[in-house]
């Protein structure tokens, strides 16, 4: 008896000294644990994408992220009525946080739309066009944010994410230098652009739920379609 009490003794240590070193560990990489909240300084990581997901669901914590952002958001009144009400929307902040001016300026969307902007500025974004370039980008050129409409623009059929405000589209990045960098020019090809704009669409599929390029459709030729679809099993589009 005595030697199974011995045995018993030693795994309950190794499992509480396991325990103990994994929240340690978990501690120094909160990217990785579930349970911190997330933080625009946390590099990718395990849980990005759960916690994305989070916010997508709860405009509360979505607007506690900005707010630990340091970024000074403007939430507005609803608008609209049926498939096309916006309940949740306000100017878009977070690029002015990461120094990146949007064309048009001041775009409404959701503030899930608004957290993931920052999020991919500043860990996608900025550092493929640094690696790739050489140049920071310091504007973003889109295709607007908000458009009461199905998907395909037709009578029937689903609702675009755009029709809430919940998604954007992005044509084109300025660097520092004076380049500018399009997607319907630059996406094909095997130069330095274009590995740039593959990368980009990569990494926005670590902060928003449907990402959509060229490689997708015709439709999409000239843009990337970022949106923050609620979806219940959480999954992400990457197209």
């Amino acid at each position: 008896m005595r030697p199974f009490l011995d045995r018993l003794a030693i795994s309950l240590l190794l499992v509480a000294c396991a325990f103990f070193a994994g929240r340690a560990w978990l501690r120094d990489h909160p990217e990785h644990n579930p349970w911190a909240p997330l933080r625009l300084s946390d590099p990718p990581g395990w849980a990005t994408d759960r916690k994305f997901s989070a916010l997508r669901d709860d405009t509360a914590e979505c607007r506690a992220f900005l707010e630990r952002s340091g970024i000074a958001f403007e939430p507005l009144e609803p608008v609209g009525s049926g498939a096309c009400r916006r309940e949740d929307r306000q100017f878009l902040a977070g690029p002015q946080k990461a120094e990146v001016t949007l064309g048009p300026r001041n775009p409404e969307a959701t503030c899930s739309v608004d957290a993931g902007l920052v999020w991919w500025l500043r860990h996608g974004v900025q550092p493929a066009a640094m690696a790739t370039l050489g140049s920071e980008v310091v504007r973003i050129e889109h295709l607007g944010t908000v458009n009461c409409r199905r998907i395909g623009g037709g009578d029937k059929g689903n609702w675009s994410e755009h029709a809430t405000g919940n998604a954007i589209d992005i044509s084109a990045f300025v660097l520092a230098d004076g380049r500018r960098i399009t997607v319907q020019k630059d996406w094909d090809g095997t130069d330095e652009a274009s590995r740039f704009l593959h990368d980009v669409r990569d990494g926005a599929c670590r902060s928003f739920a449907t990402v959509l390029s060229p490689d997708y459709n015709a439709a999409h030729a000239d843009h990337l379609h970022l949106d923050q679809a609620i979806r219940g099993s959480g999954w992400n589009a990457c197209r």
